[in-house]
């Protein structure tokens, strides 16, 4: 599960749902009515508490773990997100005509916060995907300390794939070899680049960004890159279905230019075609 993949929106469900687990402990009536005994709460009836309360963290729980998941996981046929957001709203409806069906009660604190707090919870949940700022990422991307293009020399302890100088590509050798990495030029300007996984050391300059951009495709030079929000990743022989999600928060790296999209690989391995490059941050 990638936790950087949550929105704004998604933290603005957990919350609700903490809020909804508070009020079950409150009173559901105004104590006065029930004369010396103590008012009842949500756990002293099995339907309010079921229906409403733990509907609603219920409901919170399976949305936030459809956007952390890499794939999508379907329960009777309906994403996981979906069945949240449906979940969502039946705890919200039950919890308003649990509130205007009062029959000469008057409504206690875990009631009205209840309703407030399972009302916010289901607004949350449909709103999310339609609304911008509760689209974007909850935790952002962090900053690449040393930006360098692929197979670049090795950065600080404990940083792996997936993050700009973490970690050597497959097929590099090491700068004690005198091999070259992907993309990189040693020696002067000019010089043909060693081939990926290495080539012959040329004037001790393995590990430094190309000189002259030079690349295997063209002009273009390989960079990492994030995404702002969780975007698919789309077969290279060109299929509508995707092979993977790339999720906010995670380091990825374009390899080529594919019209106005990118062939970007993820971090075990797997390229495709990343169609909507809007928003990213570049490495």
């Amino acid at each position: 599960m990638n936790i950087r993949s949550l929105t704004r929106g998604d933290g603005v469900v957990i919350g609700a749902a903490v809020l909804l687990f508070i009020a079950s402990f409150l009173n559901l009536y105004e104590s006065s009515a029930f004369g010396s005994s103590n008012a009842p709460n949500a756990w002293d009836s099995l339907g309010t508490v079921m229906s409403i309360h733990l509907a609603g963290v219920i409901a919170a729980a399976l949305i936030v773990t459809s956007r952390a998941l890499p794939q999508p996981r379907r329960i009777a046929g309906l994403d996981l997100g979906q069945f949240g957001v449906a979940l969502a709203i039946f705890a919200a409806w039950t919890a308003l005509w649990s509130l205007i069906g009062l029959d000469g009660i008057d409504a206690g604190s875990g009631l009205i916060l209840g309703f407030v707090a399972a009302l916010i919870l289901a607004a949350a949940a449909v709103a999310t995907p339609l609304v911008p700022p509760l689209k974007a990422a909850l935790v952002g991307a962090p900053r690449p300390r040393t930006p360098q293009p692929y197979g670049g020399q090795p950065g600080a302890t404990g940083q792996g794939y997936g993050y700009p100088g973490g970690q050597q590509p497959y097929g590099a050798q090491g700068q004690a070899q005198g091999q070259q990495p992907y993309g990189a030029q040693g020696g002067q300007p000019g010089q043909a680049s060693g081939a990926f996984g290495g080539g012959q050391p040329q004037g001790g300059g393995a590990g430094r960004p190309s000189a002259g951009g030079a690349t295997p495709a063209g002009d273009f030079a390989p960079f990492w890159f994030a995404v702002p929000v969780a975007r698919p990743l789309f077969g290279e022989d060109g299929s509508q279905t995707p092979i993977a999600e790339l999720a906010p928060g995670t380091w990825y790296l374009a390899v080529e230019q594919r019209g106005p999209g990118l062939v970007a690989q993820t971090q075990d391995g797997r390229r495709g075609v990343l169609q909507d490059t809007s928003g990213i941050q570049r490495g």
